[in-house]
């Protein structure tokens, strides 16, 4: 199966100066148990990538942390050389630690370091996107990113990254980072539940700014939203697909991120936010928050 990109749900979204799908493929659960380690299914995981592009999706998001190293080099294998239309974001600013962990790792060395192995393992020059990885596992974290960026953006005038974003970000942190390079994309927790960076997202469409949700449909299930289930119902679709089709409603600058290590699941996703919200379905969703 084979799609252009203007076909896929939400059309396409200006990143900097590359067009990238809104509705694209995030790489992080094709690592092991805990994103570490190989997958199980290898050859089920080149297959998702390949399926992926075969789609029409043109932005993918990965970390070379997620493995580590794992992610990073089954795209290599399963896209490499890459196609010119196809955009590749990664994240720096965390390590793994031998509990599983996520420590941060964000000085100048800890940074220079990580954006040299992203480029090693995707087999390239110059990455295409790179967020800067803030806060914690508990999310965003007040404190100045001044150092850590302007890291990455002396690296940008290197040559080695062509546009740069933040993730895990509180607003101050977002519009510090804009005062020291250009930011063309913020990486947050928000989803039908999670709704604290509604007023974020308008400002950023405001400026022509990608917001990328990501674990969008986390910290629900069905059975904790009645709204979302009688919504589902009425249209005889999943929840799932409700989900995704309200992210790309909310807002043009939205990008998805969806993972999956299965083929037929990245197909239902696609055809999932593809789904039509009426104004009455849309006020029922809202009610969650």
């Amino acid at each position: 199966m084979s799609t252009s990109p203007a076909s896929l749900p939400g059309g396409t979204w200006t990143l900097g100066d590359r067009t990238v799908t809104r509705f694209g493929y995030g790489a992080m659960q094709l690592a092991g148990p805990g994103v570490l380690g190989p997958p199980a299914d290898r050859a089920g995981a080149l297959a998702v990538l390949r399926e992926a592009v075969a789609l029409g999706i043109t932005h993918l998001d990965t970390a070379d942390v997620y493995g580590p190293h794992v992610t990073n080099q089954l795209i290599r294998t399963a896209l490499h050389p890459y196609a010119g239309s196809l955009t590749i974001a990664t994240k720096v600013g965390a390590v793994r630690d031998e509990q599983g962990g996520w420590p941060p790792a964000r000085r100048p060395e800890e940074l220079r370091r990580s954006v040299r192995a992203n480029l090693e393992n995707l087999g390239v020059d110059t990455l295409d996107v790179v967020n800067l990885r803030l806060g914690d596992a508990h999310g965003p974290r007040p404190g100045s990113l001044a150092e850590a960026f302007e890291t990455l953006a002396a690296l940008r005038q290197e040559g080695l990254i062509r546009h740069l974003g933040v993730s895990n970000a509180t607003a101050e942190q977002v519009a510090e980072a804009r005062t020291i390079a250009p930011v063309v994309c913020v990486q947050n927790l928000y989803n039908l539940a999670h709704r604290q960076d509604d007023e974020l997202i308008d400002e950023l469409a405001a400026d022509n700014i990608a917001y990328v949700p990501f674990f969008p449909l986390g910290g629900f299930s069905p059975l904790q939203s009645a709204a979302l289930t009688a919504v589902a119902a009425r249209l005889a679709a999943t929840p799932m697909a409700v989900a995704l089709a309200w992210l790309l409603r909310r807002s043009p600058n939205i990008l998805l991120i969806p993972g999956t290590s299965s083929v037929a699941h990245l197909r239902e996703n696609v055809a999932g936010a593809g789904l039509v919200l009426s104004d009455d379905d849309l006020a029922e969703l809202d009610k969650i928050a």
